[in-house]
């Protein structure tokens, strides 16, 4: 198994991407720490890892809140002994226009989509730069590279930022043996495409060489190639994982 023996914190555990890496980091042997906002939720996935033979835990966050993440990092070495990969994907979309765009609302986006992985990140790098080795892997998204075509601009300039973060994590991290990576995915079946309604979704999988829209479960193979020792001379990609809407 590509994990076995290793603990992950997967934030956004509760949502579509976020539950479909959980339950694959499970099968691949990691001990999973599920965190997000939204209890009922990481509680069934615990339990249906559990079911299936796997480790799970729930923790319940806002990855906004520093003292929420601190307490998850402490948690999970506390209980687990150690932490050697974290997959920030917790995130908040919303496709409001520009000129209609709230302060509160750029600032929410902006706290749970890029704050929250800075503080994760910041938290889990303090931890592996002890034992100098881990694996953080970022969720960033094709609207961070092309403007949001369907997402609001917050959202894509919130995601342009974790690209920018990755790489800078990735330079300082690097001496301790540490790999830091995003994951760029274009527009996967989730509740969040499910709301740009049919004629949207209709419009942007027509731009989308494969025609579709990708299924969590692919960009979850993708996030599990970041996070096992295949990948272990890499640091900084942004890893894109999109049909080909986007080829750089």
């Amino acid at each position: 198994m590509e994990l076995s023996g290793s603990v992950a914190i997967i934030t956004g555990a509760g949502g579509a991407i976020g539950s479909a890496t959980a339950r694959l980091f499970a099968r691949e042997g990691a001990t999973v720490v599920l965190a997000d906002v939204r209890k009922d939720e990481i509680q069934e996935v615990a339990r249906q890892i559990g079911e299936g033979g796997g480790k799970a835990a729930a923790f319940m966050l806002d990855v906004s809140d520093e003292k929420d993440v601190v307490g998850l990092v402490r948690s999970t070495v506390d209980s687990f002994g150690t932490l050697d990969i974290v997959v920030n994907n917790a995130a908040i979309s919303m496709t409001t226009p520009i000129l209609d765009i709230e302060v509160s609302d750029w600032d929410r986006v902006l706290a749970v989509n890029l704050r929250g992985v800075f503080l994760l990140s910041r938290e889990a790098f303090r931890f592996m730069k002890t034992r100098r080795k881990g694996k953080i892997i970022n969720m960033a998204s094709a609207s961070a590279k092309i403007g949001g075509l369907v997402v609001g601009a917050h959202y894509a300039a919130s995601k342009a930022g974790v690209i920018c973060f990755t790489k800078s994590l990735a330079l300082q991290a690097a001496p301790d043996g540490i790999n830091v990576n995003a994951v760029c995915p274009g527009p996967t079946k989730t509740p969040m495409t499910d709301a740009w309604g049919e004629k949207a979704n209709q419009e942007f999988a027509a731009k989308i060489p494969f025609k579709r829209y990708g299924e969590p479960e692919e960009i979850a193979e993708a996030i599990l190639f970041l996070a096992s020792d295949r990948s272990r001379y890499m640091t900084g990609e942004i890893l894109d994982v999109n049909g080909g809407l986007i080829m750089d």
